[in-house]
């Protein structure tokens, strides 16, 4: 597992397991959303297999799939309630982590400068120059 915090409160991941999410606990995690669609992955790592595993160790799951070339504002707006509804960090995991941080992004824009929702997941490789325009868009409402 490799823990991607973009900002103090918000990291994101490549695919994860169940039994990752004792230690996504231990560094203080509080929700956990899977933005992998189920048909992507083998079974065990299924949304109500993850969803079963995370809250009995008490973490909120959130289900968010995002289809890769298909992100809808539906997504955007789902990641941000759940961001917006949790008690503190949260950690959000796809393929790749890079849906996980394009939400993210959208879902913050006009709330953070536009240099920075790039930026900051840069960091960790993800290339969201290509979204400026539309995160730009976001931001004016």
């Amino acid at each position: 597992m490799d823990i991607r915090a973009i900002t103090p409160d918000y990291a994101v991941s490549p695919q994860i397991e169940p039994g990752d999410l004792p230690a996504i606990k231990a560094a203080g995690y509080v929700t956990v959303i899977d933005n992998r669609p189920d048909g992507e992955i083998p079974p065990h790592l299924h949304s109500e297999e993850m969803r079963r595993a995370a809250e009995a160790l008490g973490l909120v799951f959130v289900v968010n799939p995002v289809i890769g070339g298909a992100l809808t504002m539906d997504n955007v707006t789902a990641q941000a309630a759940a961001i917006a509804a949790s008690t503190g960090p949260v950690f959000a995991y796809c393929a790749s982590g890079n849906r996980s941080s394009i939400v993210w992004a959208l879902a913050n824009a006009g709330k953070r400068p536009v240099d920075e929702l790039i930026g900051l997941p840069a960091r960790f490789g993800y290339q969201l120059e290509h979204l400026r325009p539309q995160i730009e868009a976001l931001s004016r409402g």
